[in-house]
């Protein structure tokens, strides 16, 4: 696989942990969640560390499309139905408030960000989208119903929410980690308390933030029945047109799409990590009928956590678990997301009230019919006749074949040909061989 942001930058350096250390903030997880909180924790004067267990940015990070938006599908009707008005609004705010953050802090990092809307549409049900732009008014923002989008091809009806923008988000990442004390390829094998132990050391704090895209700890918190892992795959195309939008159709199996400099990324294909769904072949296929002279420059795929009702976990680990906390299940929104995690997180570790943690708060229910569905995939998971298994919980792994991995259709943890650990929540590789 051939990744966009990665192509011809060369990314900053740090050194690994080396003998013991101890800090009042430790932060595990250096992707976008991570490095903002450690950003925001140091700016307000916290003794503060983050551990990488590779490098910055390059586990989920590097795979985004990197849209900065508070249009996530139409879960505003869902919240609206499901959870009421106010926390409908505070998660409406708190994406808004994450937007003009980057916004921002892009002004002093070189970093592409470019001011575009955001359109969604329905191919087949114009209720949906006029239900969506009613419930966003009464949040108080107003967003335009259409009847018509830059794509080459009728719908029925779109949302558009004025802006919203875009980014280079490594550029960006590595703008904000100079100066932050950072260890890379300093992997945590497991936490004592609040001590981090590694092959090279331990880190021993009064806090912790796990930011690991999906949290690692199964004794606390029941977080391998409250989230799933989804693939999603995305091509850039070259000899393809600038849309002036980033956009994306709202239906089951629906694409995504963007432009960057001369570039049009398309994603979809989606499908829970080791299922079968359309992979690159379903994003090719939408290409060919929509766009046929564009040409393919760079190809992956990248994964995402999601929560039982759509809702990230940012909060307090577990309530067993005290002075730790999470960022996970950001769903198909992690930028905006992970600005709203280090908001929330850092006001935790301070002890201040953050306006928006209750829409947020990772001890909410979880009897939601997705759960049901986790729990019902794990079990038969389990059930299936195989020496291939996970190393997290013991799942039998599948063969994918787009992208050569064996893959856990349990909690989304791959590994390679060889068994190696490319994701977690696995903490050690798998034999497979």
């Amino acid at each position: 696989m051939a990744f966009l942001w990665t192509a011809g930058l060369t990314p900053p350096s740090f050194p690994s942990l080396s003998g013991n250390f101890q800090t009042d903030v430790l932060i595990i997880g250096g992707g976008m969640a991570g490095v903002l909180c450690a950003k925001k924790l140091q700016d307000a004067g916290v003794d503060t560390v983050l551990v990488e267990g590779k490098t910055i940015g390059h586990g989920i990070t590097k795979g985004t499309t990197a849209v900065l938006t508070a249009q996530h599908d139409t879960l505003y009707q869902d919240m609206l139905q499901s959870s009421g008005s106010e926390k409908a609004g505070l998660y409406l705010r708190a994406n808004l408030h994450a937007v003009q953050q980057f916004r921002h802090l892009s002004r002093e990092i070189d970093c592409d960000f470019e001011e575009k809307p955001s359109i969604m549409y329905s191919l087949n049900d114009r209720a949906k989208m006029e239900r969506e732009a009613k419930v966003l008014a009464t949040l108080g923002f107003q967003a335009d119903f259409l009847t018509e989008t830059p794509m080459p091809f009728p719908v029925a009806g779109a949302v558009r929410y004025p802006g919203m923008a875009q980014f280079h988000p490594l550029k960006f990442l590595y703008g904000i980690s100079r100066g932050l004390p950072i260890f890379e390829n300093t992997f945590v094998d497991k936490l004592d308390e609040t001590t981090a132990l590694t092959k090279n050391g331990s880190i021993r704090a009064k806090k912790i933030i796990v930011a690991t895209h999906y949290p690692f700890l199964n004794s606390h918190g029941l977080y391998f029945m409250k989230l799933y892992q989804k693939r999603s795959h995305v091509i850039a195309f070259e000899n393809a047109p600038d849309l002036g939008c980033t956009i994306e159709d709202v239906g089951e199996n629906g694409f995504y799409l963007r432009n960057y400099n001369d570039l049009l990324l398309i994603g979809g294909g989606d499908h829970r990590t080791g299922k079968q769904g359309g992979s690159f072949r379903a994003v090719r296929e939408f290409a060919a009928r929509n766009f046929p002279k564009a040409r393919e420059k760079y190809v992956w795929a990248n994964q995402d956590c999601v929560s039982l009702d759509g809702i990230p976990y940012i909060g307090p680990y577990s309530p067993g678990l005290e002075n730790v906390y999470v960022a996970s299940g950001f769903n198909l929104w992690g930028m905006t997301t992970s600005m709203i995690a280090s908001d929330i997180l850092t006001d935790a570790v301070l002890g201040r009230k953050n306006p928006y943690a209750e829409a947020f708060d990772p001890g909410r229910s979880i009897l939601r019919g997705q759960l049901l569905a986790n729990m019902g995939t794990t079990l038969a998971d389990f059930l299936t006749p195989t020496a291939k298994r996970c190393s997290h919980l013991g799942c039998a792994l599948k063969w994918n074949s787009a992208e050569h991995s064996w893959d856990c259709p349990c909690h989304g943890s791959r590994f390679d040909a060889h068994g190696r650990l490319i994701d977690n929540p696995a903490m050690r590789d798998s034999h497979v061989e």
